[in-house]
């Protein structure tokens, strides 16, 4: 970035102003602009990217401002439908970049492939001979991503494993499991990783005498995970009928819920996932894969919880932290093909995987502190139906003028419903509600 995050009044612009301050503050200019249209992916080229294309189709690209991360300035895009998103996470990142800003960090790129063997004869016998095969499948995966090897990546190690498959009512079955990792550096990885499962596939075969059938990478990425982390004092959440200290009192006790109990949890982490899928859609990764890696993680002790925690220390200050797993890549697929995507990793000052990976799991963080505030305040239907009301005026055949006054009625009388909006404009209009004079 050339500027900073903060760009007070940014919510209030119009397009093509927000347009130009982000010209003004990054390294994007009118042709990455251009590139962030509906147009830019043009028949041909999303022909290219996947089979039996008829059109594209677009969704809003906003952008989250006030982050500050490992003491820099981040401007994030985000692709997503759903109102209030982009608004709550600028909101928090403004308020924890008071309290000095997100802190984040990895645990690198490793990603896991597997090779599942059956029809075994002696398990036993497999395993020792597999495990004294070990620096020969190494070799073997390095032989095969030179590349990636040069670059600072390549295998990690290789993993033996017996598994048990005993689901009641079914014959019982010994799964043997070849599971290596391969540091993927600044790709997503899942080309590479299911490349090396095929080509070790007849090596596993020979040494085992057994029968290989699944070999394909694991989307549960645990030692590729994102952390992030904040501290916030209590009476940056003062407000007018709550002291702070109530606030992030029910913020920790409403983390708490979401620990404790699957069902709060699954709508806790959804929200999180909100702001990263956004990432993710706006930087052309595979944001189905981080889902279901996020998931995995969130029960990996035999329950389903919450991929936050939030604490109040001694001092009442409010502390926060992530940790997940993200597989994202800054190089190759989407992001070569795809105009939007590359400029909105340029946007982004063109940061490595594991940069990503840091910037969404704060993204993730924020969204989080955004929707527990507003449990523990207002509400969460309070804040989302008023972003949601412009919706509703559209929907009501507001033209862009006649939006704010709608969006202010529906408001104020918290009836978010299109027939009252309708009413509104008719009395804005001086007409009937069908529209007679």
């Amino acid at each position: 970035m050339t500027g900073p995050s903060r760009i007070p009044g940014f919510y209030k612009l119009s397009p093509a102003d927000r347009r130009a301050a982000l010209i003004e503050r990054t390294r994007l200019d009118t042709a990455d602009m251009a590139s962030l249209s509906a147009d830019s992916l043009d028949l041909d080229r999303a022909n290219l990217m996947v089979e039996n294309v008829v059109g594209t189709f677009a969704l809003p690209l906003g952008v989250g401002v006030n982050f500050t991360i490992n003491n820099r300035d981040v401007l994030v895009p985000m692709v997503v439908e759903e109102p209030s998103v982009v608004a709550a996470v600028s909101n928090m990142a403004r308020l924890v970049r008071l309290a000095g800003g997100f802190r984040a960090s990895n645990t690198g790129n490793v990603m896991f492939g597997q090779i599942q063997v059956l029809d075994v004869p002696d398990l036993d016998r497999a395993v020792l001979k597999l495990e004294q095969a070990h620096a020969t499948f190494m070799a073997e995966i390095n032989r095969i991503h030179p590349r990636l090897v040069e670059r600072g990546g390549g295998a990690r190690g290789v993993h033996i494993r017996k598994l048990r498959y005993d689901e009641p009512g079914q014959t019982p079955e010994d799964i043997l499991v070849v599971q290596f990792a391969l540091d993927c550096v600044d790709a997503m990885g899942a080309n590479m990783v299911n490349t090396v499962a095929e080509a070790l596939a007849p090596q596993v075969e020979s040494i085992t005498g057994g029968r290989v059938l699944l070999r394909i990478l694991s989307n549960l990425a645990s030692e590729r995970r994102a952390i992030a982390e904040c501290t916030i004092p209590s009476g940056y959440f003062d407000t007018p009928s709550l002291s702070g200290r109530d606030v992030v009192n029910g913020i920790a006790a409403a983390y708490r819920f979401a620990w404790a109990d699957p069902w709060r949890a699954a709508t806790h982490n959804k929200g999180i996932m909100n702001g990263v899928d956004a990432v993710a859609l706006a930087t052309g990764n595979d944001w189905r894969a981080i889902e279901a890696g996020a998931h995995a993680w969130a029960a990996r002790d035999g329950q389903y919880r919450s991929l936050t925690r939030w604490t109040v220390g001694s001092d009442g200050a409010l502390h926060g932290s992530i940790d997940l797993p993200i597989q994202v890549g800054t190089v190759g697929g989407c992001i070569r093909n795809h105009p939007g995507a590359a400029a909105n990793h340029k946007m982004l000052g063109a940061p490595r995987a594991a940069e990503l990976a840091e910037i969404m799991a704060a993204v993730g963080l924020a969204q989080n502190l955004g929707a527990l505030r507003a449990l523990a305040t207002e509400g969460i239907q309070e804040g989302h139906m008023r972003m949601h009301s412009r919706n509703l005026a559209v929907q009501a055949g507001a033209r862009p003028e006649e939006i704010p006054t709608v969006v202010a009625a529906l408001s104020a009388e918290r009836d978010w419903s299109v027939g009252r909006a309708q009413s509104v404009l008719a009395t804005l209009r001086g007409t009937g509600d069908d529209g007679s004079p």
